[in-house]
């Protein structure tokens, strides 16, 4: 019996990455996704952005989408010690994965940002920090003293991780929270005014889908497909209520799984450890993204 499954798994092991190559393909032409945007990625830790979100990194960053993409990492992931190193790390890998200059990614060192898998941030420091690096001065006193003005930002949308983290870390909850604090204290008090930010969110799935590697892409279009028109209801500015990306699963081209492995292995070489082999081959986070568009009332 064993013999005879035999060719059953041969099929299956050319049958699945083609398909996935196909749907990869598909997706990167016809999905919706952000253009002309200011664009900034929230994250905790170096190697946040490419341990989990270097597909949508990949797709935002493609030239003809136009977009300016920048990373602000709340801390340097200083809990060994190699803070110094893994700024520069980030820095590396916010290139590879497509940004455009070394001043688009920002380190915040603060002692009220901790490196710790214990320790949750305060979500209000979180979004006066936010407030403080994309509302203008200006802007923002005028706002105060004219609640008829409309609400500005320097940055169009804002992508984080969803309320559970993607691993549970509660300093990826805290830059949840911190994220729609931000977005909701935009619009406070401005009745009629629509968040000059959208925020995304990046959705955690099961244990078991977290690493299926590139083989979670039918699961993604499933749980796609039956979040209906509720999943695809665009923001108050247009924007696409979904967010999907899919890294390309061979070749060498910039959008594609090759790439998100690099930014780990060349930029990140002080946090590979053994095991984080096992997550960059078969987290479903190396080759897919899905975000999705957060709801937020002031």
């Amino acid at each position: 019996m064993a013999l005879s499954t035999l060719p059953t798994l041969g099929v299956l092991a050319v049958v699945l990455p083609l398909l996935y190559i196909y749907t990869a393909s598909v997706a990167q032409m016809r999905l919706p996704t952000l253009r002309n945007k200011r664009i900034c990625l929230l994250i905790a830790h170096p190697d946040d952005e490419a341990m989990f979100f270097a597909p949508t990194v990949l797709a935002l960053t493609r030239p003809d989408n136009g977009n300016h993409v920048k990373i602000l990492c709340l801390s340097s992931g200083n809990a060994d010690g190699l803070g110094e190193t893994r700024k520069k790390e980030l820095v590396k890998s916010g290139l590879l994965l497509g940004l455009k200059s070394e001043d688009d990614v920002l380190v915040v060192d603060s002692p009220d940002f901790p490196d710790s898998m214990t320790t949750t941030w305060d979500a209000t420091k979180i979004s006066s920090l936010l407030t403080s690096t994309f509302v203008p001065p200006l802007a923002a006193t005028k706002a105060s003293k004219n609640n008829t003005s409309p609400p500005t930002a320097t940055i169009d949308a804002l992508i984080t991780f969803d309320a559970n983290g993607i691993s549970s870390h509660p300093n990826h909850i805290s830059l949840y929270h911190g994220a729609r604090a931000f977005v909701a204290s935009l619009t406070r008090g401005k009745a009629g005014w629509a968040s000059p930010v959208d925020l995304y969110t990046l959705t955690t799935v099961s244990l078991p889908r977290k690493y299926f590697a590139f083989l979670d892409v039918f699961a993604t279009i499933i749980s796609l497909a039956l979040q209906g028109s509720g999943g695809s209801k665009k923001s108050d500015k247009g924007n696409p209520g979904a967010l999907v990306s899919m890294s390309s699963l061979v070749g060498g081209g910039r959008e594609s799984y090759g790439t998100a492995r690099k930014a780990m292995t060349e930029a990140h070489k002080s946090q590979m450890v053994w095991f984080r082999w096992g997550w960059i081959a078969l987290s479903r986070y190396m080759y897919i993204n899905d975000l999705r568009l957060e709801r937020v009332k002031s």
